[in-house]
């Protein structure tokens, strides 16, 4: 291609997902609507996809379809993933890798497009490992989490290159120009943590975002907004991410049972319906849909496998922030001013 100018917006993945390909195809409708000089490379089955496709017209003047004949069940092993080339994930990487697509969603198997991502398009030369982030909600705006299960376990590097990804991500996804920076860890005071935090700590003071560090931060300062970027190991990540969603879900489903329980609470609930349904669209988690492999020589957005319309145009839209404000470039920039420094030793891994 002319130019090394990618020829698709993005490769999407018919595909993947509880309800594909009518979510996808459902969510990409709007996604045309919200962008519409993106193009798409849909990646399907053409009998399953075509006739679909053609009834949903914003979608399909967007979309050029190319046929994928294997999918990629939710509980295959990533492994086992590799050796299925045919299959709709795959090929949509692939059109990444060669660089006809500048980014892919899917709202498939996780282990399978981590371990896909990493192989096949592989990770930037910067960096050592790339890592999982999302956005979530708190007191104070939104909040970008990261690394949320990609990397178990961590050292100082990966680490202070989790918080100069992050600190790209939230310019772009958040529109800051100075997001502050959090290290997740057991106690706010400088002496509180393992090795690893600490020496992660003492290289991001005297790093570039020096400015922007906050230092440790403790589980409750995420949702109360305490910093922008919340810097930790996918384990701890991870964890604190599916705590955060079942206490969303707890806060909703004891809010059904108050409103439920009598009749003056009933009535209550009618005059409270304005605010509550400010709440509920704010906690909105397809509002949050499409968690992002930072760090990889392309785009690669995780969609909820169980999302809807709504949900994966959402992870279409952070794709399309990811593509349009140059946020591998912003990464670049960014581990060049580190390494100015001369602060990140290599990797032992």
């Amino acid at each position: 291609m002319a130019d090394n100018v990618p020829a698709f917006s993005l490769a999407i993945d018919a595909m993947g997902g509880d309800a594909a390909p009518e979510a996808v195809l459902d969510g990409l409708e709007l996604a045309a609507e919200r962008h519409p000089q993106a193009r798409f490379l849909l990646v399907g089955d053409e009998a399953r996809v075509g006739g679909a496709l053609a009834r949903r017209k914003r979608a399909a003047r967007a979309c050029s379809l190319r046929h994928a004949p294997e999918v990629i069940s939710g509980d295959l092993k990533p492994t086992a993933a590799l050796r299925m080339r045919g299959s709709s994930m795959r090929v949509a990487i692939d059109a990444v890798a060669a660089g006809e697509a500048a980014g892919v969603v899917s709202a498939g198997n996780t282990g399978a497009l981590m371990a896909l991502a990493k192989i096949v398009i592989k990770t930037m030369p910067e960096i050592d490992r790339p890592a999982l982030a999302a956005i979530g909600p708190s007191a104070r705006g939104d909040v970008v989490l990261l690394d949320l299960g990609a990397n178990v376990q961590c050292d100082a590097r990966n680490l202070v290159e989790f918080a100069i990804m992050g600190d790209a991500f939230a310019r772009v996804a958040l529109g800051l120009t100075m997001p502050s920076i959090g290290l997740l860890n057991v106690g706010s005071e400088e002496l509180k943590g393992d090795d690893r935090v600490r020496a992660a700590a003492e290289i991001l003071r005297d790093s570039h975002v020096g400015a922007q560090f906050r230092g440790f931060i403790e589980g409750h300062d995420i949702t109360a907004g305490t910093v922008d970027v919340v810097v930790t190991d996918g384990f701890t990540g991870n964890v604190a991410l599916k705590t955060g969603e079942g206490a969303l879900k707890l806060m909703r489903d004891l809010l059904r049972q108050v409103f439920t329980s009598s009749v003056p609470a009933r009535l209550g609930y009618l005059l409270a319906r304005p605010a509550l349904d400010r709440l509920r669209e704010w906690m909105d988690p397809r509002r949050y849909n499409g968690a992002i492999l930072l760090g990889l020589n392309g785009v690669v957005v995780k969609s909820h496998g169980g999302t809807d319309a709504l949900g994966f145009a959402h992870a279409v839209d952070v794709a399309m922030d990811m593509v349009t404000h140059g946020y591998n470039d912003r990464i670049k920039d960014g581990f060049d001013r580190l390494a100015g420094r001369n602060r990140l030793a290599p990797s032992p891994n």
